[in-house]
C-alpha cells in the first residue's frame, strides 16, 4: 500500500497543477500585429540546432499559453505569469521535424484574470545549422576600460556556459577577445595585457605564451586574424587613447594615436612587415585574412590632429595581396570602399570575409575606430563578386550594431548589438540564405527570459566556433607563468 501511495502521489500532484493552470477558451480575442515579447523572437529565421527560444510577454498578464507546431509535432506551454519556457528535449524534436519549414506559433495571454488575447506568427527553421559554440568577452559597459573581465564559452545548442579566461586567474588584468582560426577550437588565440602578459596561443589544448612585440612596433597587439593554414597571424599594434565627450548624448570616445599591421610566422617565430601597412602618416588596423589566404583585408585612415579632429578620423576599407606559401606581402593596396564613399556613413571597421569567400561583412560609423560607443554604427555587407553593398536594413537598429563573426558554413553570422537600451551589448544571430539575403536577427536565447533584465555585463566580441575549446580558465593562469616564445 505504501509503495502504491508513493507512486500515485506525484501523478495526482501533476494533475492538480495542470488543473490549476489557466487555459484560453475559444473566445480569445485575436490581436493584430505582433505581441510585446522579449526577446523579440517573432517571425525570425532560426538554425535547426539552436537552444530553446524562451521568452516573456512584456504586459501585465497573469497566465500564458504558447503552442508551437509543425505538422504532427506540437509543443504546448501553459504557465502562470508571463514567461514561456520550453522543454529542451521536446524543443529539439520539434526543430528536427521542422527543418526547412515553418513553425506556427499561437500565443495567448490572460489579462485582468478574465480577458484572453491571442497572437499568431511563425518561426522559420533553416536547413543550415550554426556552429555550436560561441565565445565572448563579458565586460562592464561603464567609463572604465575593464574590471572583473572574463572570456566565456557558451554552447548555443543548450544553455551550458563556462569561463575560458577569468580575471581571477590573471590578476584582474585586461584581456583581448578570443579569436579562432577558421572557427577551429584546436587553434585559437587571446591576449592578456600587463606584466608577464602576452598572446596565449592554443594549439590542440597546448597553450604557449608569445611575445610578438618588437622594438619597431609602436604599441601592443590588439586585433588578430589567422591565415587559412594557421601558419600566420596578422595583427595590429594600437596605441589606444580613451577620452570623454562633453556632449550629454555621448559617453566615451576611444581612438588610436598610432596603429600599424604586421604578420607573425608561427613556425619560424619571425615578423613580416611592409611599409604599406606601417606608414607613420596612416592609421592601419582591423586586419583579417581572406579565406583563401590571398589577401589581407584591413582599414586605413589618414592621420588627423587628435583629439580635437576626431570626427575627421575616417577609415577606408582596403586589401593588400599576401602569398601564404612564401610569406610575402604585396606591393599594391586596393581601396574597396573609400572613406568618402561609404554607403550612408563615412568610416569602416571590422572587415570579415565569409568562409566561402562570397561576402565581406563590416561595420560603418560616422567616424572613429571604436563603434560600440557610436549609436549610429551599423553593419553592411559587400558581395565580393559584384561589389554591390547591402545596407542590411532588416539587421540594423537605431543603436550600435557592431563586432561580428561568421559561422563556418557562411550561412550565419553573430554580432553585438545595443538595440535594447544603448548600453548593454548582446549577441544577435542573422541568417544569410543562398541568395545572399539577410533575415531578421534574433538574440542569444537564455534559460530564463528575464536573464538580460538583471545581467550587468556587456557581451563583447562574439566569435563562433565549431567545437568546444580544449582548455580551461586555470590553464590560462599556468600559461602566464611560462617562458616567452619570442619573435624577431
Amino acid at each position: 500500500m505504501r509503495h502504491f501511495f508513493y507512486h500515485i502521489l506525484p501523478i495526482a500532484f501533476l494533475s492538480l497543477l495542470i488543473a490549476c493552470t489557466p487555459t484560453p477558451d475559444n473566445q480569445a480575442k485575436r490581436m493584430k500585429g505582433v505581441p510585446n515579447t522579449y526577446p523579440d523572437y517573432t517571425d525570425v529565421t532560426i538554425p535547426v540546432n539552436i537552444a530553446p527560444l524562451n521568452f516573456l510577454l512584456r504586459d501585465e498578464v497573469d497566465a500564458v499559453e504558447c503552442i508551437a507546431e509543425c505538422g504532427e509535432q506540437r509543443i504546448c506551454v501553459n504557465a502562470k505569469g508571463n514567461e514561456v519556457c520550453f522543454n529542451e528535449k521536446e524543443w529539439h524534436q520539434l526543430l528536427l521535424s521542422a527543418k526547412g519549414k515553418d513553425i506556427n506559433m499561437t500565443l495567448s495571454a490572460r489579462y485582468n484574470q478574465q480577458e484572453w488575447r491571442q497572437w499568431k506568427y511563425q518561426w522559420h527553421v533553416a536547413n543550415d545549422s550554426i556552429d555550436p559554440y560561441l565565445t565572448y568577452r563579458l565586460i562592464e559597459p561603464d567609463y572604465e576600460i575593464f574590471n572583473h573581465l572574463e572570456l566565456h564559452e557558451r554552447c548555443v545548442e543548450n544553455f551550458d556556459e563556462r569561463a575560458i579566461a577569468s580575471y581571477k586567474s590573471v590578476g584582474n588584468r585586461c584581456m583581448n577577445c578570443h579569436t579562432y582560426a577558421n572557427q577551429d577550437p584546436n587553434l585559437s588565440m587571446l591576449y592578456v595585457r600587463g606584466e608577464n602578459g602576452g598572446a596565449i596561443l592554443n594549439q590542440q589544448g597546448t597553450l604557449s605564451k608569445l611575445n610578438i612585440k618588437t622594438d619597431f612596433m609602436s604599441g601592443g597587439s590588439v586585433y588578430f586574424g589567422f591565415s587559412p593554414t594557421g601558419k600566420y597571424v596578422v595583427f595590429s599594434t594600437n596605441n589606444i587613447i580613451p577620452a570623454f565627450h562633453s556632449q550629454a548624448n555621448k559617453r566615451l570616445e576611444v581612438y588610436d594615436k598610432e596603429s600599424d599591421i604586421f604578420v607573425a610566422n608561427l613556425q619560424t617565430h619571425t615578423i613580416l612587415r611592409s611599409d604599406l601597412l606601417a606608414d607613420v602618416n596612416v592609421q592601419e588596423t582591423f586586419p583579417a585574412f581572406s579565406p583563401d589566404g590571398k589577401y589581407i583585408y584591413y582599414c586605413s585612415a589618414q592621420n588627423v590632429a587628435l583629439p580635437q579632429d576626431v570626427k575627421k578620423l575616417q577609415y577606408a576599407l582596403c586589401r593588400i595581396p599576401f602569398n601564404e606559401w612564401d610569406g610575402t606581402i604585396g606591393t599594391k593596396v586596393d581601396t574597396l570602399v573609400s572613406a568618402h564613399n561609404v554607403k550612408g556613413k563615412h568610416s569602416v571597421c571590422h572587415p570579415r570575409v565569409s568562409p566561402d569567400g562570397k561576402y565581406l561583412l563590416y561595420t560603418v560609423a560616422d567616424y572613429g575606430t571604436f563603434p560600440i560607443w557610436h549609436p549610429e554604427a551599423d553593419l553592411q555587407m559587400m558581395n565580393l563578386q559584384t561589389e554591390e553593398i547591402d545596407s542590411l536594413q532588416i539587421v540594423n537598429s537605431h543603436k550600435s550594431d557592431t563586432y561580428h563573426s561568421w559561422s563556418s558554413n557562411s550561412r550565419w553570422f553573430v554580432f553585438a548589438s545595443k538595440r535594447d537600451d544603448g548600453l548593454y551589448g548582446k549577441p544577435y544571430f542573422c541568417y544569410v540564405d543562398k541568395n545572399g539575403k539577410a533575415h531578421k536577427p534574433f538574440c542569444l536565447p537564455q534559460k530564463r527570459p528575464t536573464f538580460y533584465d538583471h545581467f550587468l555585463k556587456s557581451f563583447n566580441a562574439p566569435e563562433l566556433g565549431k567545437g568546444k575549446l580544449p582548455f580551461k580558465h586555470h590553464d590560462i593562469k599556468e600559461a602566464m607563468l611560462k617562458e616567452y616564445v619570442t619573435f624577431q
